[in-house]
Formats: structure tokens, C-alpha cells, sequence
């Protein structure tokens, strides 16, 4: 998927280099499991960078700038189509989505209103984002190095591991983009794919 957003700005952006095991996977398919997170959330349907999601990337970006210690972290998705058709296969205006950015554990839930309604005065569409809880549990994953657009050769892998394993999909397919997302070097993209999982 291309995250891409005419409007995003370095506000957004944090430097990929953490240690949480969250924002890490290997460069090969592998199984990690993962507890509930808090995440600020905007949803909605249409093109990777078209018009509905750069006004959820802004919005989401506006209030996690006005919680009281901003917390830039990488902007993640998570992704699915209501086809029966591979998602790969349907129109990128038919895609839906989950935009969301994690919040510190230990955050106050009020922070969040208090930000929406700082931000408000920005003139974003800050009443798109959520506080919501993310529970992924087993998942399996790896690292993408490279452009967007080469992603099935990897999504291809993690399949091949699932069906090694007698695993099917238990979710929605997730990403998070450890790199700038206006990065164009295929040397410099890194996102994290990850598909949660159950016994097939």
C-alpha cells in the first residue's frame, strides 16, 4: 500500500530507530505476538494519498500534535477490501482502512478530547479520530525493504510461511511505515507487514 499524503508534513515524522518490539521484525517471515496498544484511529475508504485519506493523515497528525507531550509516532494502516476478490486485484478507491498513530500505555484517555478540541481551531477533521484499543495477538510478519509497489513479492512469502505452518488470516492486513512515507528511494523504504493469524 502507498501511504503517500500530498499533505504530510515533518510534523508527522519520527525517526524509525526504535527499540519498542512493536516498531521491529526480521527481514523474513516470522511469528510475534502482540497485547492491546492504544492507538489514535480515522477510518474511511478510498485511494492510498487520494483526497479522504490525506484529510485523515492531517487529522490524526493534528491531534496527536496537541496532546500535551506530542507523540510523533510512525503512521500505520491497516487495510482490507469487502470483495471477494484479492485486495491486490480491486480498484484502490474501493479500499478501506484503519489510519492510526500508538499512543503512550500510560496516557490519559481525557488527553485525547482535550487535544481533539485544541486542534480544532486548525480547521482539520478532527472529529474522524479515535482513541481506540488494538489487539492483534499471534501475527505473522517482516520487514519490507523497498517501494510500496514491490510489496507482493513479500506478502507473497508471508503466505507461503502461513500455509507452511497451518495458519490462516485472523485480521485485517497491517503496515507501518518505519521510513518517511514521501520517501521515493526503494534503498531507503522500510514497513513492517503484518498479518494477525489463527490455527487454519
Amino acid at each position: 500500500m502507498n501511504p503517500t499524503d500530498p499533505g504530510y508534513t515533518d510534523a508527522g515524522h519520527t525517526d524509525p530507530g526504535h527499540t519498542d518490539a512493536w516498531y521491529t521484525a526480521a527481514d523474513t517471515p516470522e511469528l510475534a505476538t502482540f497485547g492491546p496498544v492504544h492507538v489514535l484511529c480515522a477510518s474511511g475508504r478510498g485511494e492510498p494519498g487520494g483526497a479522504e485519506y490525506g484529510v485523515s493523515v492531517a487529522a490524526l497528525y493534528a491531534v496527536a500534535g496537541a496532546l500535551p507531550t506530542p507523540h510523533l509516532a510512525p503512521l500505520e494502516g491497516r487495510w482490507w477490501v469487502e470483495d471477494s476478490r484479492p485486495y491486490l486485484d480491486v480498484p484502490r478507491d474501493q479500499w478501506h482502512w484503519h489510519l492510526f498513530l500508538r499512543l503512550p500505555d500510560d496516557l490519559d484517555p481525557a488527553a485525547v478530547d482535550r487535544a481533539r478540541e485544541t486542534a480544532r481551531p486548525s480547521g482539520a477533521a478532527v472529529d474522524r479520530v479515535q482513541r481506540v484499543v488494538l489487539t492483534e495477538g499471534q501475527c505473522v510478519q517482516m520487514t519490507h525493504h523497498g517501494h510500496y509497489a514491490d510489496e507482493p513479492a513479500s506478502l507473497a512469502l508471508l503466505d507461503a510461511y502461513m500455509a507452511e505452518r497451518g495458519l490462516a488470516r485472523a485480521g485485517t492486513h497491517h503496515e507501518i511505515y518505519l521510513s518517511d512515507v514521501r520517501e521515493t528511494d526503494p534503498a531507503k523504504m522500510r514497513t513492517i507487514l503484518r498479518q494477525p493469524v489463527r490455527p487454519a
